[in-house]
């Protein structure tokens, strides 16, 4: 496709309508007629769109047409609903300007389809970024959920809108998302109970019983056959072109983007499913004694099924449908229901069910989307509301949603038309003006305090005595007679009595977009929107998750006895707070026109698309904006925009602002038809001149930022000089340092070896010396010893020879005493031996004679006497064995000699036992009662944790000190001990996850025999303090985090501010200890421990689901915690390798 790069380019027809000529009604259709016939369906009215409904897709909202209008001049391109969602967008990001773009048109305009072109071009040029395309995602994801639940099937439009939906997208100072606020308007809750012929149900209905799995349908009691609930209507249960089933998987897709949990979309499915029961519930009459007819149900299966689904007791609902208690001040009044007040009653609950869990999918959307920063946010708005609806049978809600599109007519009246025409006079600038219409009184008829339609149907409603909608209908007619846009069969207005064209049953008003018949009847019940407070009460008595938050009125202890505010009454009042809104932001208009009745396309209608120009106020629009100027500003912000164009006024000009522009605008040579200057405005006439101002400020600024450039190089230039001089006079001075050092060594060296050889020549002269002197001696000496021996030598032998005399006398009277004492000594021996023979010879008989007698013995208890010694020996062998090979004292070694012999297994298997024991007992009595404390406790967390929590075995082998912070001791916690009455078991420093961003704080954990403290780990000041009876339950994971939370029974002081989630690095010693008081606590039930990788924690009145997976953390081996959304923590922990 060819890029234009002008509107005026290859233009069909004419691009804008500005600039047609000639200006003609028929002109005007024309042209459209053109563009639609070549699918050019949009045209501007200078900065408005006017989009076309092509009822089929066309080939201009590809990615490649988002980056071809991206941060382009609205003028730029050829007219697209993307160049004012990109004008809007970049108005809102560089010039801080909140935006609305208010998309108004007919039923089947295509108004919802171009909301979600914006908010999808929106999401497209904004920046990247893991939490900005979250945000993106829900924003966008919202829109599905809502339209499932709040669009339908008419005759004109196969998804038309039955709510208003205004949405909030707020961004940050850099144009990036940062969540939104959606609200709604009137749902059309009366198409839950009756539907028009040709039309369908809400589409959520047909989308449930099409897509939802047979298990799903059979948890919620439903068959698949629409033709089975009352509140389905058959004719148009299939629409073509409509996936009932695919779009059911997107919406529960949609509804986990969001950030719905799963139990909470079940819920949601349970009141639809409600509904539909509730639809099949028939009535029967029956009449009583004293002559009044009462209802009963016919088939009460449909009404246990719905029970069921809602927790209610089945006869408290029969009851409520059967029976109305009226209250007065003092007294109450039960009376029955008959058929039709009981068809009344179920029809009024449906409707109010359905109504009441829409407003609370949109309060959810709105708590998973909003922005979580409290900075000031730039806010766009997106408007999708109904269109204006002219049907066969026009009821409350068609004259509801027509009062609200008079009132966006009255604001585009008054922000383009009337304010433009006023700015001009206020501004002193030349002007002509233009007459159109203004429904200002219109909007006065319905909406005046004290003669307005809606004031005096609020005033018939609130009227004691009999009101019926004839006589709503009589007051209009009295009062809203001589109205000229009001008319009736009935009114004093002589001109309307023979107006065969309107029934008298019906008023007829003269909307901006044409006349309208509406149908009076109903009109009294719908606005009273009553549901019966014995139907209030049996809901709020319901078991159902949902069913108490939407309707809390029902609630026994806070009976109202004051009147709700009526539907019209809400509704004026949210529409009064949706003009004042929208008049704080600047606006974009976007005019849906539809070009046929048929839905079908290259179809168009003259005089339908003329009645809606005509209406729209299009032409008007055209000639203000032919006659006016395009662009106006301030002239401080001019000044500050556009003062780098000339050099007169840059960088700063000291004089008025007023002045300053014209010097800039002359020095610019801008025509003076281009422009004019008003008191506080510069106003400028051609959409050309500011693109040429916006041109050159572009070029000045790339002039600018090339000199800041090229300063900030030459900055970083000498900078990196400077710092490469300061390097080289560091590196020389050290290189100087190292050369001297390095040669003063070598001179040092050489030094020390010149001394060395002196010293080493010295040293050998003086041993020379030393050497020859002591030769000299020891000569001498030796030869004194040689003299000296010589002495001794002759000496010794004159002494040997007078002893060797003297020895030899000795000798000779030694031999001769020895061989007289050998001679005695024989004769001795010899009478011995005689003696000895003899007893030699009496012990050898006596030897024989015993030998003889224990030969018989020794015969008898040989082997026995062997056997025992043997036995015996082994034994012995045995125990010295195990003596040396005796185990360690550790009771946990398990080693252990291995037997000798088979018969020894009883023995050794006992004596291994024995000594196991022995070794045991002695280890324990080592045990001081302390350590004796701590054994037990790993004992029971042994029992808590092991095979559950992978944390568990990395804490076996660490002893648990109990107080990591040395309370008594440290100085800095001397406050804090001494605000403890008793003993502290644990002190220790733990993490208090914050819930809005899941980051952790750090708190002193203390535990004592009766409470839990936690205190600020700075100032010591106790934060919270948990009674131990408060806490339920513990919760933690299986794997190897160190987060934990402490559960507080519901109902308990403590329990105000929710449950605590916390992390420690000695998790394992904190549970173990809390559970070991809690068991020897006689008074209180044993804490309970879960262990689980998803469990629920209650911070105030929100429950927030933990859920732990494994994958890689930012903390780097530790876990660490994100909030996904406002129901969802999420803990990455790491994974052991």
């Amino acid at each position: 496709m060819e890029v234009k790069t002008s509107l005026l380019d290859n233009m069909i027809g004419v691009s804008d309508m500005v600039l047609l000529e000639p200006l003609t009604e028929d002109s005007f259709l024309e042209n459209l007629r053109k563009r639609f016939d070549h699918n050019e369906i949009y045209t501007y009215i200078g900065s408005v769109v006017i989009s076309m409904n092509p009822y089929r897709s066309l080939p201009i909202y590809t990615p490649d047409k988002v980056e071809e209008y991206r941060n382009r001049n609205f003028y730029e391109l050829s007219p697209h609903i993307y160049a004012l969602a990109d004008e809007a967008y970049r108005s809102l990001r560089d010039q801080d300007k909140d935006q609305c773009i208010l998309i108004t048109g007919e039923s089947g305009a295509g108004k919802t389809e171009a909301s979600k072109l914006v908010m999808s071009y929106v999401a497209a040029v904004c920046g990247k970024g893991q939490e900005v395309n979250k945000v993106k995602e829900q924003l966008l994801q919202s829109n599905p959920v809502l339209e499932a639940f709040g669009n339908a099937k008419t005759v004109r439009n196969d998804n038309s809108s039955r709510f208003g939906k205004y949405m909030d997208i707020e961004f940050d100072f850099k144009g990036d998302p940062l969540g939104g606020v959606i609200s709604n308007y009137l749902l059309e809750k009366s198409r839950v109970v009756k539907q028009p012929r040709g039309e369908r149900n809400f589409h959520i209905f047909y989308q449930l019983l099409s897509g939802a799995s047979d298990d799903t349908l059979k948890k919620l009691k439903l068959d698949r056959d629409f033709s089975k609930f009352n509140y389905l209507s058959l004719d148009s249960a299939a629409v073509n072109g409509l996936d009932d089933a695919a779009n059911f998987r997107t919406v529960r897709n949609a509804m986990q983007i969001v950030g719905f949990m799963e139990d909470e979309v079940q819920s949601v499915l349970e009141l639809v499913a409600a509904v539909l029961k509730l639809g099949n519930i028939e009535f029967k009459p029956e009449s009583r004694c004293n002559g009044n007819d009462e209802s009963r149900i016919k088939d009460k299966n449909d009404l246990k099924e719905m029970c069921e689904l809602l927790g209610i007791e089945q006869s408290v609902l029969e009851r409520a449908f059967s029976y109305r208690t009226v209250e007065a001040k003092l007294e109450k009044v039960s009376t029955t229901l008959n058929v039709a007040q009981a068809y009344y009653a179920r029809d009024a609950l449906a409707k109010n069910l359905y109504s009441r869990l829409f407003s609370w999918l949109v309060t959810r959307i709105n708590e998973s989307i909003k922005a979580q920063t409290k900075s000031r946010h730039k806010v766009m708005g997106v408007l999708d509301i109904y269109g204006f609806e002219i049907f066969e049978d026009n009821s409350f809600e068609q004259f509801i949603i027509n009062y609200c599109n008079e009132k966006l007519q009255q604001i585009f009246i008054e922000l383009t038309l009337r304010e433009e025409q006023e700015e001009y006079v206020r501004e002193g600038i030349e002007w002509t003006n233009i007459e159109y219409f203004n429904n200002a009184i219109i909007c006065d008829l319905i909406e005046n305090n004290q003669n307005g339609i809606l004031a005096m149907l609020d005033e018939e409603c609130l009227r004691p005595g009999t009101v019926t909608d004839e006589t709503f209908l009589d007051k209009l007619n009295t009062i809203c007679a001589k109205h000229q846009h009001f008319e009736s069969r009935l009114s004093k207005n002589s001109k309307f009595l023979t107006d065969h064209s309107l029934p008298h049953s019906c008023f007829r008003i003269q909307h901006y977009a044409g006349k309208v018949l509406y149908q009076v009847e109903g009109f009294v019940d719908k606005n009273n929107d009553l549901l019966y407070r014995d139907l209030s009460q049996a809901m709020y008595k319901a078991t159902h998750s949902l069913i108490k938050q939407l309707f809390p009125e029902g609630n026994p202890a806070k009976v109202n006895l004051k009147r709700p505010p009526t539907a019209g009454f809400q509704f004026r009042a949210s529409v009064g707070t949706l003009m004042k809104n929208l008049k704080t932001k600047n606006p974009n208009y976007i005019r849906c026109i539809k070009p046929n009745e048929k839905k079908a396309s290259h179809i168009f209608t003259e005089s339908l698309v003329r009645h809606q120009v005509r209406y729209l106020g299009l032409m008007e629009n055209v000639r203000v904006r032919r006659a006016g100027y395009a662009f106006r500003q301030l002239y401080e912000p001019c000044l500050e925009r556009y003062k780098m164009l000339c050099k007169r006024t840059w960088p700063h000009w000291k004089g008025p602002a007023r002045e300053g522009v014209e010097v800039l605008m002359g020095d610019l040579q801008i025509p003076t038809e281009e422009y004019s200057y008003g008191r506080s405005k510069i106003f400028i006439r051609n959409p050309r001149t500011l693109f040429s101002l916006e041109e050159r400020r572009r070029e000045c600024l790339q002039d600018l930022a090339t000199l800041i450039q090229k300063i900030y190089r030459g900055w970083k230039c000498r900078r990196q000089f400077l710092l490469m001089k300061k390097s080289q006079i560091v590196v020389a001075a050290w290189y100087r340092r190292f050369a001297q050092q390095k040669k003063y060594k070598k001179i040092k060296s050489a030094t020390t070896v010149v001394q060395s050889y002196t010293r080493g020549w010295q040293a050998r002269k003086l041993l020379r010396e030393l050497k020859y002197q002591k030769r000299c001696e020891e000569a001498a000496t030796t030869i004194s010893a040689y003299w000296h021996g010589t002495q001794a030598r002759m000496e010794l032998r004159r002494l040997k020879q007078e002893v060797r005399n003297k020895h030899a006398v000795t000798v000779i009277w030694a031999y001769w005493q020895g061989t007289k004492a050998r001679r005695e000594l024989r004769q001795l021996k010899e009478e011995a031996r005689n003696k000895h023979a003899v007893s030699v010879i009496w012990a050898g008989w006596q030897g024989a004679k015993v030998r003889r007698e224990y030969r018989k013995f020794f015969r008898a208890n040989a082997g026995k006497k062997i056997y025992n010694f043997t036995i015996q020996r082994i034994m012995q062998k045995y125990f010295l064995s195990l003596k040396s090979n005796m185990p360690s004292m550790s009771p946990i070694d398990n080693k252990w000699p291995n037997r000798p012999y088979l018969f020894l297994d009883g023995v050794h298997k006992e004596l291994r036992r024995i000594f196991h024991h022995w070794r045991c007992k002695k280890y324990r009595n080592q045990f001081t009662e302390e350590r004796k404390t701590v054994y037990e406790e790993k004992l029971e967390a042994s029992e808590i944790f092991k095979d559950k929590k992978a944390l568990y075995p990395s804490s076996v082998n660490q002893p648990f000190k109990g107080d990591y912070l040395e309370i008594s001791k440290n100085p800095k916690y001397q406050k804090l001990s001494s605000a403890m009455d008793e003993k502290v078991l644990l002190a220790d420093v733990v993490n208090k996850i914050n819930r809005a961003n899941g980051k952790g704080t750090a708190r002193i954990f203390l535990l004592t025999k009766k409470s839990v403290v936690l205190a600020d780990q700075k100032t010591g000041q106790v934060k919270t303090s948990v009674p131990l009876p408060d806490l339920d339950s513990v919760s933690v994971s299986t794997q190897s985090d160190g987060f934990f939370a402490l559960k507080l029974k519901e109902g308990s002081a403590s329990a105000i501010k929710g449950d605590f989630l916390l992390s420690s690095e000695h998790l394992i010693e904190i549970i173990t200890k809390l559970h070991r008081t809690g068991a020897m606590a006689a008074d209180r039930e044993q804490l309970n421990i879960d262990i689980s990788d998803e469990f629920l924690v209650q911070f105030k009145q929100d429950k927030v689901c933990v859920k732990f997976i494994q994958g890689v953390s930012k903390n780097g081996n530790s876990a660490s915690c994100k909030r996904k959304n406002n129901r969802l923590l999420e803990v990455l922990v790491p994974s052991l390798a």
